[in-house]
């Protein structure tokens, strides 16, 4: 991949994180929403945007991309007012499954019951 998108996927993940986080007011986002990963054309047409969340409820999950997908508008507003670009891309909003499994994996070792062992053995 060419420098000029790499530094256009990481300016536009930092800018949507920012977005996301401190200007949307719609108070069904409650969880903490992250944005992992972000992937835009060579075009900049298009911009694939991987979503964490801080929780495993698959509901919740499909509802927080429903609301940030509803709210494409605003964001690419607000994301035309903070880059400098030829165009702002469309918008698509997706589960990050990695950062999923992972919540998952460590809820799972939480909860496992291991016995500390003494260290004179």
């Amino acid at each position: 991949m060419s420098n000029r998108i790499d530094r256009a996927n990481s300016e536009i993940q930092r800018c949507l994180a920012e977005i996301i986080q401190t200007k949307m007011n719609d108070p069904r986002l409650t969880t903490l929403i992250y944005v992992s990963e972000v992937k835009v054309t060579p075009d900049f047409k298009y911009c694939k945007v991987k979503i964490g969340l801080d929780e495993d409820n698959e509901k919740t999950l499909n509802e927080v991309i429903s609301i940030l997908q509803k709210s494409e508008g605003f964001i690419k507003r607000e994301l035309a007012n903070m880059v400098k670009m030829p165009q702002v891309p469309r918008l698509t909003f997706t589960i990050d499954k990695g950062t999923q499994a992972t919540f998952r994996i460590n809820e799972i070792l939480k909860n496992l019951n291991i016995p500390h062992g003494d260290d004179n053995e």
